[in-house]
């Protein structure tokens, strides 16, 4: 029998985890920096979270791991979460939250990939801002996604924004079902312009506005103030949230954020109602979010606005610099011991690790790299030897004070 592991699912490996750990602890930084608190959801969500009108679409619905949970005799369906924002609703108002929060969290989310070629699993890190519907807590969103790349020293990031209270204001001005509305939405959110198509052609009359508005593609408010003023006239029920959008965007310019409008982009959540926007390098997508103010209402809490993000971990560890992961390889120390010296090594090796060095044994006789520095501890002579490996410099010394000193351990030790 062969140990294989599950089609569409990743061993991270210790440099996969090195990087992972770099992205979870550059996130959290940020989250805490700007007044976040963490939580943590289940894996187990119970099914009917995700199949609340205005949750997930059909086609993301149709690809969860879901089972029976069994309770005796009888049991409830279940999933292995497939989207961070809802378990954070769920805890929201499961524990009797209300009024303004501010949450973040990492975890792996889980969605049925047929061909198991891709990944099945996938981490992310998220921010939900619950309790406030404004402009400014939108661009605080924003901002706060921008600082996570930048703390990550990633740069050439590009900004796409959408707004799907206006998409659905145009899909609104049509004479469609609710099913025709929400499949289209759907599909439009899933980033499949043939949805539009097919709409433009079943509605002839809305044809310029719908190809002016669907097809928006600029970078300023006065774009869109441009857009206002050819098409309210023809589509009323579209000024509200295009107002909204310019406000934002407004905003965004005077603090010099640069962006793209791309309506149509695709890739969001069918339970998004204003604000959309997409983080990109290159061609990688590596997170994006959007206001969601009719989620928590619609699972059973109070009229609560909301709007969250996510950066997406798997994409963002193949982009880290190996510099960035080199850095911490400077504080960590290879200490080979020898055997009447035990005492003074491992009492010395405890002082560096309480100020904060990653101190490791050598246990076998062969040339080690990923290390900052290599200390020897012998039981005649000189008791300690330091050496720079960068510099190849070394120091011997009786004395283990001048050990932390040239470690720059400057506290006094007894």
């Amino acid at each position: 029998m062969k140990a294989e592991k599950c089609k569409g699912f990743t061993d991270l490996t210790p440099d996969d985890m090195r990087a992972f750990r770099y992205v979870e602890d550059t996130f959290r930084d940020c989250c805490l920096g700007w007044g976040y608190d963490e939580i943590r959801t289940p894996t187990l969500e119970y099914l009917y979270l995700f199949t609340s009108a205005g949750t997930l679409t059909p086609n993301m619905l149709g690809k969860v791991y879901s089972f029976l949970d069994w309770d005796g005799w009888s049991g409830e369906r279940v999933v292995l979460k497939p989207d961070g924002t809802i378990p954070t609703a769920r805890f929201y108002i499961s524990n009797n939250k209300s009024g303004l929060a501010r949450l973040f969290y990492v975890t792996n989310l889980f969605m049925f990939e047929e061909t198991g070629k891709k990944s099945r699993e996938k981490w992310q890190c998220g921010v939900e801002l619950i309790g406030v519907n404004s402009a400014l807590s939108d661009i605080e969103l924003l901002s706060l996604s921008l600082d996570v790349l930048r703390q990550l020293g990633l740069s050439d990031i590009r900004i796409k924004l959408s707004h799907a209270g206006l998409i659905k204001a145009l899909l609104d001005s049509l004479e469609l079902s609710s099913e025709e509305k929400n499949n289209i939405f759907s599909r439009i959110l899933e980033g499949d312009s043939a949805a539009l198509d097919i709409v433009k052609m079943d509605k002839p009359e809305t044809v310029e506005a719908l190809n002016l508005l669907l097809g928006l593609k600029g970078k300023t408010s006065g774009f869109l103030k441009n857009v206002k003023a050819l098409s309210s006239k023809r589509l009323a029920n579209i000024s509200e949230p295009l107002d909204n959008f310019i406000c934002i965007v407004e905003k965004l310019e005077k603090l010099g954020v640069d962006y793209r409008i791309d309506l149509a982009s695709g890739k969001g959540f069918e339970y998004y109602t204003g604000l959309i926007f997409h983080l990109l390098i290159g061609q990688n997508v590596i997170g994006g979010g959007g206001r969601y103010d009719a989620l928590i209402p619609q699972m059973g809490g109070q009229a609560t606005p909301a709007a969250g993000f996510a950066i997406y971990m798997d994409q963002l560890m193949k982009l880290i610099e190996p510099e960035s992961l080199a850095e911490l390889d400077s504080n960590k120390i290879l200490v080979r011991i020898e055997t009447d010296a035990m005492e003074e090594g491992f009492n010395l090796a405890e002082i560096l690790r309480d100020f904060g060095y990653i101190v490791v044994m050598q246990l076998e006789d062969k040339q080690e790299t990923d290390y900052g520095w290599k200390l020897e501890v012998v039981s005649k002579g000189l008791k300690f030897a330091l050496t720079n490996i960068a510099g190849g410099e070394t120091t011997k010394t009786d004395d283990a004070c001048d050990i932390l000193k040239l470690l720059g351990c400057t506290e006094d030790v007894a």
